[in-house]
């Protein structure tokens, strides 16, 4: 990747729905070239995908939580990852290393709704030694990653 492929990246991730043309003109391209580049990166597995950011509660969130899972059996990783994966509420899973193996991000509809995904889906994953839940009160998250040249 060059300095154009980045110039083309940062773009997107801070306008996803920019135009080929719009892209173009950013990257001092031409729209031809910049779709080749486009489609490059994305063969490549570069770009992933493109999203919307929704407002939470405007689509009934009303509650987002950390979990954090200690496995007491380690051969089961890839059950409880494919069973935290299967839950519509979970948002991001995260492999740590330290105490916590597995840290998950939930979105729920309200404390209810939050106990029954805790409590009657992720605690009883096979391979589940410890589980403990924090609420998030706010977040900022920055959607961009920076961005670093390969070494």
């Amino acid at each position: 990747m060059d300095r154009i492929d980045f110039a083309l990246l940062e773009h997107l991730q801070r306008d996803g729905r920019a135009s080929n043309k719009e892209l173009a003109a950013e990257a001092g391209l031409s729209a031809s070239s910049c779709h080749e580049r486009l489609k490059r990166l994305n063969g490549a597995g570069v770009i992933k995908g493109v999203h919307a950011a929704l407002d939470p509660r405007a689509v009934g969130v009303g509650l987002e939580a950390m979990i954090s899972l200690q496995l007491r059996d380690q051969s089961r990783m890839p059950d409880v990852w494919d069973g935290l994966l299967a839950l519509r509420e979970v948002r991001a899973v995260f492999h740590l290393a330290g105490a916590v193996d597995l840290l998950v991000h939930v979105a729920v509809r309200d404390a209810d709704h939050l106990r029954e995904v805790a409590v009657m889906r992720v605690a009883v994953l096979p391979g589940i030694g410890h589980i403990e839940t924090a609420l998030v009160f706010d977040a900022v998250e920055r959607r961009a990653l920076p961005l670093y040249a390969a070494p």
